[in-house]
């Protein structure tokens, strides 16, 4: 009886699962659980209890959202890269010269790595390794960068520098050429906003004007 008793009481002390509207809040404080052990610890060497830890409630709750650790973190990327696109698509004034719209897109894509740099850093190196959801949610993730950036330079500014659209083998360069000069600099312990000018030029030389055909 005495085991049983204490049992009860341990089950009435842990944290009570999220109902109705509190499932939101309680998913927002798990992945902010894991985003403080990622900048703290890394991706690699955090674990469940470290997220339920820092979020300060329970596993129960946890899996009760999460299969597992990776299918947290990649709801956390897929939220941050949602909202990267979202600001830089807001960042661009499509009016605007479309050099300076080059280097509106580029400024965005850096305030927003640079806001949460070991995110990013871990967005880059950690997901290629992982399972077949991080791999699905980085082809995903390219796809809507690359739809992005199509779409960007689909206006009329745009359509008297190019003669046709931006191809997609072109965005994916311009893309990697970004993620891999961003992890390096993390890497390396650099500051991402240095490189400013330097993304600004390639990616203006990589998206500038195309020749016309004669006679088109």
């Amino acid at each position: 009886m005495a085991t049983v008793t204490t049992v009860r009481h341990q089950r009435a002390a842990e944290p009570t699962a999220p109902v109705n509207g509190d499932t939101g809040q309680f998913r927002r404080r798990l992945l902010d659980g894991l985003v403080t052990s990622i900048t703290e610890d890394g991706y690699r060497n955090t674990t469940v209890a470290d997220i339920v830890r820092r979020a300060r409630t329970s596993r129960r709750t946890f899996y009760q959202h999460f299969s597992d650790k990776e299918a947290c973190f990649v709801a956390l990327l897929t939220d941050a890269n949602a909202e990267m696109i979202r600001q830089i698509s807001a960042a661009v004034d499509e009016k605007a010269p479309w050099t300076s719209q080059v280097r509106q897109a580029v400024e965005a894509w850096i305030a927003s790595a640079e806001s949460r740099p070991a995110i990013t850093l871990s967005w880059i190196r950690d997901v290629p390794s992982l399972g077949t959801a991080a791999r699905r949610l980085q082809r995903d993730t390219m796809e809507a960068f690359i739809t992005m950036i199509q779409a960007l330079c689909d206006t009329a500014e745009w359509r008297t520098v190019r003669v046709s659209p931006v191809p997609r083998q072109l965005a994916i360069m311009l893309l990697g050429g970004l993620r891999e000069l961003t992890a390096s600099t993390v890497e390396d312990g650099g500051r991402i906003s240095d490189n400013t000018e330097l993304a600004v030029h390639a990616c203006t030389a990589l998206l500038g004007p195309t020749p016309r055909v004669p006679g088109r």
